[in-house]
């Protein structure tokens, strides 16, 4: 157990570094851009803007998940603080939609009358916000996001962010060559809809973890199988398995054996079970003796 604490303390703090640096970066550069929005008139440099605000909420959430994760357990919360990161992430997807729709409803009435833009202003400002996001996507791939979802999130809101300063490109580019006004609010809605797509997924995920679901990785039936085959167990019933947080399986369950059998030898083959086969080092077991439990008549091993 003390080998996966270090492992993750490890990983901790490299998350921690990774999205402090993309989160300096991202609040940074959507000033810029929003000045530069408002000066050049360019709504989708303001939604790219908008887009790198939710960035920065994304990453700044991430970061004080990260923080607040690492506090201790306590008597009040025996789990410790691990489950902020997932709300933080369900507010975080819940944020994104709204944006979304703003920009898109600003984007529907400037079809009917596109103003003036300055397309070469545009242009120089979704080019730098292109190499910042670069910048802080490669500064989180140092992260840790295949495991956390918090660092996964942020990483995705960067990729959308990456391509809504190159949607600005191009439409920056069309206003100055074409003097199409029009490729303005084409662009934002393009930049909305990607916000919104990401809005949508980090949310369902961190529902089906508010909600006790199971995780995606660990097939429930299978574990129940397997636990059954163990010697001299009869039953498994009451199996719960959860995530506390995304890099943070549980499960509970209770195991009727036969009357002569050792409960702690099936405790013990159980937990190499879970470990080696599911990566579950968080278990609670119950062992009933065959008699206690008259709800299932199976036959023993």
């Amino acid at each position: 157990m003390g080998h996966n604490h270090d492992h993750h303390h490890h990983h901790g703090s490299n998350n921690k570094k990774a999205l402090l640096w993309a989160f300096l970066l991202i609040a940074l550069f959507m000033f810029v851009e929003v000045i530069g929005g408002i000066v050049t008139n360019s709504l989708a440099l303001l939604s790219d803007a908008g887009h790198m605000l939710s960035d920065a909420a994304a990453l700044g959430l991430a970061l004080l998940a990260v923080q607040f994760g690492q506090k201790k357990a306590d008597q009040s919360k025996t789990y410790g603080y691990k489950r902020f990161e997932i709300l933080a992430a369900f507010i975080n997807g819940l944020a994104l939609m709204v944006i979304a729709i703003l920009i898109i409803w600003e984007a529907v009435k400037r079809f009917s009358s596109p103003p003036e833009i300055a397309g070469t202003g545009m242009l120089l400002i979704s080019t730098i916000g292109l190499l910042v996001n670069i910048g802080a996507a490669f500064i989180l791939m140092m992260g840790d996001k295949e495991e956390n979802l918090n660092v996964r999130s942020a990483f995705l809101h960067v990729l959308g962010d990456l391509l809504g300063s190159v949607g600005a490109i191009i439409a920056a580019l069309l206003i100055m060559f074409f003097n199409w006004g029009i490729a303005d609010p084409i662009a934002s809605i393009l930049v909305a809809v990607l916000i919104a797509v990401s809005g949508f997924r980090v949310t369902k995920d961190s529902f089906h973890v508010l909600m006790e679901g199971v995780p995606a990785n660990i097939p429930v039936e299978k574990v129940k199988q397997k636990l059954e085959q163990i010697e001299g167990v009869c039953s498994v019933h009451d199996l719960h398995v959860w995530a506390i947080t995304s890099d943070f399986p549980a499960l509970s369950c209770h195991i009727a054996i036969q009357k002569d059998c050792d409960g702690r030898t099936v405790i013990k083959a159980a937990n190499q079970i879970l470990h080696d086969e599911f990566g579950l080092h968080h278990t609670t077991i119950q062992i009933d003796e065959d008699g206690e439990d008259h709800s299932e008549h199976e036959h023993c091993n």
